[in-house]
């Protein structure tokens, strides 16, 4: 599969381009090529003219599962041009700086890196069959995607701990009475709405809406920033550890993790 089938783009006439994650046999699991497809993709919309609105959703009926763990490999990455260690730091960086508008359509799975993405758009429509999970704790890892942050402002300190530590499964109920999506709508309705809700927006001038977001995210700039440096450092120590290989290991063969053995 090449880097361009890993996503789909499809601009309209009202400045809305919707960019789907395209690898629907893996739940659009995220391997190195497809975070560096969508990184692409959200480049190329920020610096087109065309485009006022970014949408994103999933193919086949979920949104992603996050990092895809039958891509990785080991031993040390190759070294890259853009001087980021993986194509995952790039498109972090690339969401957390994509300066229009960005709404996700999310429905099915969402879990790891898929639910932090949806975290950090501006505007999260979720669909009746979400099955959202931050399964860091569970995974041994800690927070990605500035969701260390962003969960707190969006849900608030208590809920986004009991949500983090817990690793549970969030139905779109749930995801709504949290504050984590603005809608629950049908599945069947959700693209259709969230890109009707998208093309709304877009009717105003580009410039404004990119000006709204930039004073919008002023407030959060420095602690995104601070998030991300922790982030990195705490996931630098947490994978590869035991705990993280017991979790992996564990996934693979379809069992309950033992990290009781890590406390005697």
């Amino acid at each position: 599969m090449s880097e361009e089938d890993r996503i789909l783009t499809e601009l309209d006439e009202h400045g809305v381009l919707l960019i789907t994650l395209n690898r629907p046999k893996k739940k659009n699991a995220f391997d190195d090529p497809q975070w560096d497809a969508f990184a692409a993709a959200l480049r190329e919309a920020d610096a087109d003219p065309r485009v006022a609105v970014v949408v994103l959703t999933g193919a086949g009926g979920n949104f992603s599962s996050g990092a895809d763990l039958s891509a990785m490999r080991g031993g040390p990455p190759a070294p890259r041009e853009d001087g980021y260690a993986s194509g995952f730091f790039a498109c972090e960086a690339t969401i957390l700086g994509f300066g229009k508008p960005l709404l996700a359509a999310v429905t099915g799975v969402a879990v790891g890196g898929g639910c932090t993405i949806a975290i950090a758009c501006d505007i999260t429509y979720v669909g009746e069959g979400l099955r959202a999970r931050l399964p860091f704790a569970n995974l041994g890892l800690v927070p990605e995607i500035a969701s260390s942050y962003t969960l707190q402002a969006a849900i608030g300190r208590q809920r986004a701990n009991e949500v983090m530590l817990t690793a549970e499964w969030i139905d779109a109920a749930r995801a709504l009475e949290l504050g984590m999506a603005a809608r629950r709508l049908p599945d069947a309705e959700l693209l259709e709405a969230t890109l009707a809700k998208a093309r709304e927006i877009a009717q105003w001038p580009t410039s404004a809406l990119v000006a709204i977001k930039k004073t919008m995210m002023a407030a959060h700039a420095g602690a995104i920033e601070k998030a991300l440096e922790i982030e990195h450092e705490e996931m630098g120590k947490a994978a590869g550890s035991p705990e993280n290989i017991e979790a992996i290991k564990a996934f693979i063969e379809k069992r309950a993790p033992d990290f009781r053995q890590f406390r005697r």
